[in-house]
């Protein structure tokens, strides 16, 4: 019989409920490379609807809707600005290069935000021989530093600098839902403040596959042709909307359970000696668990845990990260927090 595993390595291990399948195989499909999908179709213009935007795209990972959004907004050569932990860094495989032909410059933040005088002295001066300052990439939450929440009236800022400065604004927003229920702001707030922008559904909400990308018209035409021809096209893509749709009707204001999950778990941990958890940065459902002080390796801890049932992932430089979600109870989070207290003891 295989060993049941308390999962807290990410929130992309959930799995769809039984009325999540049943959505899934009622749906009307049709040709999405087409257009002709009505499934699709009514996501995307429920995504454009909630994002305020003009158009959205159904698209198969939050990487490739990144990655489409860059390759939009930039030309080879470029130069995108993103903050040194942000996810279009260090988790899409240098996308960034790869597709797009544009370096990224990184700005330490604090808690994976940057400010405006930072962003301001990472421009490049209009010289011939330097880079063009393209793009700037935003991240909230903030994967890296743990699920930290951007703060609008800080987005407000770096919105307002970089319309000013004529540089593009995207905002990855892969758990931009978890970002808006914790602080109450209609994620419609946050998207008003950039030109385009990524949202997730295999996270926190739940479905199995799928992310959206959202912009004006104009872009998300072009965003189409390539997702085209990055291999994203789907043909009878709407068994996978239909379950992002059951996701935004049911599985956003739940959020807030995660949320209670993260900080019980985070409380409990940071009472074990060698650990240490920055409880500022537990805003969502993900916390950053340094070892640093135990005198052990990361993959030590992460083997002796996996022996004991509880799954944990790396997280930054010497620390591991949990992540809370549907699929874990909190009865569940305490029995996590009870052995990671006994694997380092």
């Amino acid at each position: 019989m295989a060993q049941e595993y308390i999962d807290l390595r990410s929130d992309t291990v959930t799995r769809p409920s039984d009325a999540m399948r049943k959505a899934m195989a009622a749906s009307d499909v049709g040709d999405d490379v087409f257009g002709e999908d009505p499934t699709v179709n009514r996501l995307q213009e429920e995504i454009a609807h909630r994002l305020g935007k003009e158009a959205a795209l159904f698209v198969p990972s939050g990487t490739m809707g990144n990655q489409v959004c860059i390759k939009v907004h930039t030309h080879p050569g470029d130069e995108v600005i993103a903050e040194g932990g942000a996810h279009v860094f260090n988790y899409e495989t240098a996308g960034a290069a790869f597709l797009s032909n544009v370096q990224v410059h990184t700005i330490d933040g604090y808690h994976g935000q940057l400010t405006v005088e930072q962003i301001r002295r990472a421009i490049r001066p209009p010289l011939y021989y330097m880079p063009r300052s393209r793009l700037i990439c935003l991240e909230n939450t903030h994967n890296r530093a743990g699920g930290t929440i951007y703060p609008i009236d800080l987005m407000q800022e770096v919105s307002l600098f970089a319309r000013q400065s004529g540089i593009r604004l995207h905002l990855d927003g892969a758990r931009l839902w978890n970002a808006s229920v914790a602080t109450g702001i209609p994620v419609g707030e946050y998207s008003a403040l950039v030109d385009s922008v990524s949202v997730c559904f295999s996270k926190g909400l739940g479905a199995p596959v799928g992310s959206a990308i959202a912009g004006s018209r104009d872009f998300i035409d072009e965003a189409r042709h390539y997702r085209k021809i990055f291999g994203g096209g789907m043909r009878q893509a709407g068994i996978l909307a239909a379950a992002a749709l059951f996701a935004l009707q049911n599985n956003v204001s739940r959020l807030a359970e995660d949320h209670e999950k993260a900080q019980a778990l985070a409380g409990s941990l940071a009472t074990i000696k060698g650990l240490t958890i920055d409880l500022s940065t537990v805003q969502t459902n993900i916390i950053i668990i340094g070892v640093e002080k135990s005198g052990r390796m990361p993959d030590q801890i992460l083997a002796s845990l996996k022996q004991k049932g509880v799954l944990l992932s790396l997280g930054n430089y010497m620390g591991l990260r949990a992540v809370t979600h549907m699929d874990v109870t909190m009865d569940q989070v305490k029995r996590a927090a009870q052995v990671i207290r006994e694997v380092m003891a």
